[in-house]
């Protein structure tokens, strides 16, 4: 072996620049409110509430991290924009669904403020499905 080894092409990049995005921002964004949400959830005690925030935490952050290390360039057998406008869609009907439920079925502070904080959520994974949405060409010219 020589003193001087290249680098193997196999490293993981970090995309910085993402995080100073406007999506970066929005994933942060809805990273701490899934677990804002997840604490009330957990402090108030109810295990499908919890469930349901964590299922999207995790999802969100995987996601996060696909961007973060462009592993999407790497990973290419899924069209990951899309994969991440379905959880964003997803993710902003399944935490106003639960939101609502919540809402109307308990009266633990925890469990409220948990409810407002998923209404915030829905709206933040809304607006990042809407923007990436509108960034993904089908089959049309780039101008």
């Amino acid at each position: 072996m020589s003193a001087k080894e290249e680098p193997s092409s196999a490293t993981i990049e970090l995309n910085a620049a993402f995080l100073k995005s406007v999506r970066g921002g929005l994933k942060i964004a809805e990273i701490v409110v899934a677990f804002v949400a997840f604490l009330c959830y957990a402090v108030a005690s109810r295990p499908p509430y919890i469930a349901a925030t964590l299922i999207e935490l995790l999802i969100t952050t995987g996601l996060l991290l696909l961007y973060l290390f462009n592993l999407h360039k790497t990973l290419t057998f899924f069209f990951w924009p899309l994969i991440d406008v379905f959880n964003s869609g997803f993710a902003s009907v399944f935490m106003s669904i639960v939101s609502v439920v919540a809402l109307s079925t308990d009266t633990l502070k925890a469990t409220t403020a948990g409810a407002i904080v998923g209404f915030m959520g829905a709206i933040l994974w809304g607006v990042d499905g809407f923007l990436l949405y509108r960034k993904i060409t089908f089959n049309q010219r780039r101008t």
